[in-house]
């Protein structure tokens, strides 16, 4: 039989007082943000998992891994295809995983935070799908997409 890895249980979860693995974080907010894009609550995707609500909470926290098959489910609740946990992963997320625990904490301290994740992307794509006309919604992408090309120089933009 093998040992864990240095720093998780043979669950696949950290040690107390570990932080856990940059990617298992960032696969979790992945779940966390299509779980919310689709309205679904954490109780929902439990209950189509077969786990509690407790434990989808763990999974968005990276507090416990995903394997693999519970990944397959995820998709196919979730209607995502496995890569799409993985998409958007900074270089920094990717170097972290496989360094040293004192490196994982500051360089997850130091990423920029993910702007997927803040509750305005949300309700900005959820209000958009809420157009029923869809030659709307197509003009309103491609003037997002114009003014967001428009560079820093609108007022009240953030570089």
């Amino acid at each position: 039989m093998s040992t864990p890895k240095r720093g998780r249980r043979a669950t696949g979860r950290p040690l107390h007082g570990e932080a856990p693995n940059p990617v298992d974080i960032h696969v979790g907010a992945r779940v966390r943000l299509r779980r919310t894009l689709l309205g679904m609550s954490q109780e929902k995707l439990g209950e189509a998992l077969g786990v509690t609500f407790q434990q989808v909470q763990k999974y968005e926290r990276g507090a416990n891994r995903i394997s693999a098959s519970r990944l397959f489910d995820l998709s196919r609740v979730l209607d995502v295809p496995v890569s799409f946990f993985f998409d958007d992963m900074s270089e920094a997320t990717t170097a972290a995983a496989s360094v040293t625990d004192e490196v994982c904490a500051s360089s997850v301290d130091t990423a920029e935070p993910d702007p997927m994740a803040k509750r305005e992307t949300l309700e900005l794509v959820r209000a958009y799908y809420r157009i029923p006309d869809p030659t709307v919604r197509k003009r309103l992408f491609e003037m997002t997409k114009a003014l967001g090309n428009s560079g820093g120089d609108q007022p009240g933009a953030t570089a």
